[in-house]
């Protein structure tokens, strides 16, 4: 793992409501500590989740704002395009169009002062390979020819963009978005452990600097947490108490020297509703969670990110605001408590 201090350091998920990469930046850029591309899924349906990394999978199609796999085609000498490139490593192939990633663009042109790190995201190849479906609404993940070429494709893509975040910093956090784990275990999905982890990981090695994985929902956490991940980021607003069930997994994870991010700002309406006092209280709350398990909170405080519980794509630019100051000033306040504490030790 990377030498790593996180330092209640405040970033975020990624997607932003605007549909101009320079004010979303700037937004970014005024409120939080880690800087990170802006998503920008309201410009244009290029940029959803999805469709975004899609560029060059065989067989995908997208129209009238819909994306799809044609089973239909044959896939050969585009499967076989997509595996001569992971093998070679060639990440031109995996490159990113300034259409389906304005946000990336922009700050790859626009971060001049080299910060010690930035933050980039991928969608998940559990997520993105249950979304994504052929022209009979079948997930490729449930196409054993596709499903490996889910891992190895976002793999790739993975890689080519830590490649170009890392000639704005020596040091990058590639998160893998994972909003559909929230579903693992469950009727709808009918995938086992192995395949998961063996997807994620696939994705994972691709990574040579910090690995995120973001959930936004509930999950077998134990089972990201089983993964090479370096950093685990969840929606800690609503979901921390279910991450409370599995200490030995959480202690496991930062003694190995993992890191939390803690979503402890709401990425909704409720964050008018909220203070920095409010978030502060609440937090304390989370952290009992897990001091009442034996952790002490010095350790989970040295741990540890704020963030807000998930992207703000879909939110009304006003409240992305306020989510993004909460997130910023929170972590400020946390950071000149603590950092204080930690001095006088």
């Amino acid at each position: 793992m990377s030498e790593f201090k996180p330092e209640l350091r405040s970033l975020a998920a990624g997607s932003m409501p605007h549909t101009d990469a320079a004010a979303a930046y700037q937004l970014a850029l005024s409120t939080l500590d880690i800087p990170t591309w802006p998503q920008l899924p309201r410009r244009s349906f290029l940029e959803n989740m999805y469709v975004q990394y899609s560029e060059r999978f065989p067989g995908v199609t997208i129209g009238n704002e819909q994306i799809y796999i044609d089973r239909e085609q044959d896939l050969d000498p585009e499967l076989e395009l997509l595996y001569v490139a992971y093998l070679r490593n060639d990440l031109e192939y995996a490159a990113i169009s300034i259409d389906y990633a304005a946000g990336l663009h922009y700050f790859l042109e626009i971060v001049e002062d080299h910060p010690p790190i930035v933050k980039g995201q991928v969608t998940g190849p559990v997520s993105w390979g249950l979304t994504v479906a052929d022209q009979n609404r079948r997930p490729v993940l449930y196409d054993d020819v596709l499903a490996e070429a889910v891992a190895k494709h976002l793999r790739l893509k993975a890689t080519w963009m830590e490649q170009e975040l890392r000639k704005l910093s020596p040091q990058t956090i590639i998160f893998v978005d994972e909003p559909y784990m929230s579903s693992f275990g469950s009727a709808f999905v009918s995938l086992d452990r192995d395949q998961v982890i063996g997807a994620m990981e696939e994705v994972f090695a691709g990574i040579e600097g910090l690995k995120g994985v973001h959930c936004c929902g509930n999950t077998d956490w134990s089972l990201l947490l089983s993964t090479s991940v370096d950093i685990l980021s969840l929606d800690a607003y609503q979901y921390a108490d279910a991450l409370a069930l599995y200490p030995d997994e959480v202690g496991e994870f930062l003694a190995r020297g993992g890191t939390i991010a803690w979503g402890i700002v709401p990425a909704s309406t409720q964050a008018h509703e909220e203070t920095v006092d409010s978030l502060w209280e609440r937090l304390h709350q989370v952290l009992a969670l897990f001091t009442d398990k034996g952790f002490h909170q010095d350790d989970l405080l040295s741990s540890a990110l704020i963030m807000p519980s998930c992207g703000c794509g879909s939110l009304p630019i006003q409240t992305a605001a306020r989510v993004l100051e909460l997130t910023g000033e929170l972590a400020t306040a946390l950071q000149e408590r603590y950092g204080q504490e930690s001095d006088r030790k």
